[in-house]
């Protein structure tokens, strides 16, 4: 008998008889893929039944809150990014590139949670004695933790059982597959069965899971989107492999901010926590060099400086190239295009390259004032100087605009080391300018290039 298929989008879920080149759901291109029909129960008219449910409905006011259910993970900078600690009966899932080091940090994490904790890793790509070899190099030394090496669902349901663990990592779910269903391990049909038993063994037996999830080529976990629905937190470990540090942050989280990140660095032994990450991005900063300038941003409750770089010069092509690494590149161009239009620097005809150095992605329109002032002194081939920074937004008139937790950014730009500062002249709260720091108050871009690179 011939197995009915249906097509999945890999991107939201979205089921269809047929295949299509575009879903109709969420618009995404080449996405549809082929998987077995789920089986469904055919019910005779309304469902009655007088059996009682395991767990029945209990009152929101009669809840207790005595009971802590967050714990430390040993990692402060880990802690950061789940809000606090890991939640008991959570399900959190980590994706990142391969070689980034997700392995790593949930093996070190175990290190630090084995005197507290029982925990059972679960590994589908690797065997025991390579794991162990790997926790010797990190210096993992523990008597609670459980290896499995194993990627049938069922046996790992049952290893759960025997073991009665605290905490659960499954390393990868890509690798796990449940044997009564045909589809490949890997496919959309796995994945979501997967995750979902994974998901009701965690909430059932009030266990803290961490699953490890593949990234695919744009960078999104790999599977249906309904993946990141299902589970609590989502994870991701951002870096370049050529570099030392990491930065952990989360997507989605049930049980706190979206906007925390943890910043690691990976040495020979493991991954180490960066406590001051702004010191450790402006390390390495040239002295008095055109075309660089620093900014502040938030993240979260943490105020983080940035190195913002930027590199103009003529084009020997009709068309301009532009590029840029930690900014978006769309809102590169518009300052670009503010800049020409407002700030009076001719930059259409030349070459544009801007880069955040040490990998961070900069989303807030707090940089947008440095990024200009970085352009501008690239094109004018002169230093916005060492001791300055930069914090504001820029419209499209050309207007510099007001940020939040202004006092905040100040106080860590003045920790820093900085003695001046370029700020909008129209602000939203009271400002109490540090001791020591120079505020240099400016409504558009052009008073900002004025006041900087006169």
């Amino acid at each position: 008998m011939k197995t009915k298929t249906v097509f999945f989008c890999s991107d939201c879920g979205y089921e269809s008889p047929k295949w299509s080149g575009r879903c109709s759901s969420c618009g995404s291109w080449n996405t549809m893929v082929e998987a077995p029909a789920e089986t469904k129960v055919k019910s005779g008219g309304v469902l009655a039944s007088s059996r009682m449910p395991k767990n029945p409905p209990e009152l929101l006011s009669s809840l207790g809150t005595d009971d802590e259910i967050r714990f430390p993970t040993g990692f402060e900078e880990f802690d950061r990014v789940l809000g606090g600690g890991a939640v008991r009966g959570s399900l959190v899932l980590v994706g990142g590139a391969p070689g980034i080091g997700k392995s790593t940090l949930l093996l070190q994490f175990c290190g630090k949670l084995g005197a507290s904790e029982r925990i059972l890793y679960v590994t589908g790509e690797e065997s025991k004695r390579q794991l162990k070899l790997r926790a010797e190099r990190l210096g993992v030394k523990t008597d609670s933790l459980y290896v499995f090496a194993e990627t049938d669902l069922n046996e790992i349901i049952a290893a759960v059982g025997d073991t009665k663990p605290d905490v659960l990592i499954i390393d990868s779910v890509q690798t796990m597959y449940n044997p009564e269903l045909t589809a490949t391990p890997g496919s959309v049909t796995q994945v979501k069965d997967c995750t979902m038993a994974i998901m009701q063994l965690a909430k059932g037996s009030n266990i803290t899971a961490f699953i490890v999830g593949h990234v695919n080529k744009e960078g999104a976990i790999a599977g249906p989107k309904v993946l990141e629905h299902m589970v609590d937190c989502v994870l991701y470990f951002e870096g370049d492999r050529s570099m030392a540090y990491r930065i952990l942050r989360a997507e989605k989280n049930r049980f706190g901010s979206t906007n925390e990140i943890g910043v690691f660095e990976m040495g020979d032994s493991g991954l180490a926590e960066v406590k001051n990450p702004s010191e450790m991005l402006l390390s390495g900063r040239p002295l008095n060099s055109p075309g660089t300038c620093v900014t502040c941003v938030m993240e979260g409750t943490r105020p983080i400086l940035a190195e913002i770089q930027a590199l103009v010069a003529p084009s020997g092509f009709n068309v301009a190239r532009r590029n840029s690494n930690g900014i978006d590149y769309n809102r590169a161009t518009l300052l670009l295009a503010v800049l020409e239009k407002r700030g009076g620097i001719a930059v259409g005809n030349c070459d544009a390259y801007i880069n955040v150095i040490g990998g961070l992605e900069l989303t807030e329109p707090a940089a947008d004032l440095a990024t200009v002032l970085a352009i501008a002194s690239s094109h004018r081939d002169k230093a916005v100087g060492n001791d300055l920074a930069a914090v504001g937004e820029v419209g499209l008139t050309g207007e510099i605009r007001s940020v939040d937790a202004l006092n905040q950014r100040l106080a860590e730009i003045v920790r820093l080391g900085f003695k001046r500062c370029v700020i909008p002249a129209h602000v939203r709260a009271e400002i109490k300018a540090p001791k020591g720091l120079e505020l240099i108050s400016v409504k558009n871009i052009r008073e900002a290039i004025a006041a900087v690179l006169a």
